[in-house]
């Protein structure tokens, strides 16, 4: 289901899913068996969550043969994730202030909020986002 690559530091995994809906709760899953006892392992299944469903909701990737890919890059004390979609949009994804009771457009919010960096990549292909949550000493939650 995943691969795992030993670098000198870190490990990095990557897998690629189908646009489809379902397909956001595999992707959690997979986060969750990777991280499973690490610090911050549950903020990590919730922003690869926003993060996929994101991208099947706003991009070319949740159209007919869409794909999202996600990586994984941990050390022991950095959890980096990264989402790409398939692109099909003219703007980049952006963090947007919505109404108390609006269902959607809070997913970049809540990933800056839990993230201690976001990076948004742009190239021909699409957009990756890559959120990247410490954990060391003298941290509390995913920021220094």
């Amino acid at each position: 289901m995943h691969e795992c690559m030993s670098g000198m530091s870190a490990k990095v995994w990557g897998l690629t899913c189908p646009g489809y809906p379902e397909e956001v709760s595999r992707a959690r899953r997979w986060t969750r068996d990777i991280l499973r006892g690490f610090p911050l392992a549950e903020d990590a299944e919730l922003i690869v969550s926003e993060l996929s469903a994101n991208a099947i909701l706003h991009t070319a990737t949740g159209r007919p043969s869409g794909s999202f890919h996600l990586a994984l890059a941990m050390t022991p004390r950095v959890i980096a994730l990264s989402v790409t979609d398939d692109g099909g949009t003219r703007t980049a994804p952006r963090t947007e202030h919505q109404a108390q009771d609006a269902e959607h457009g809070r997913g970049l919010t809540l990933v800056n909020a839990l993230a201690h960096r976001v990076v948004v990549h742009r190239n021909q292909a699409g957009h990756t986002i890559t959120a990247e949550l410490y954990a060391g000493p003298g941290t509390a939650g995913g920021h220094p």
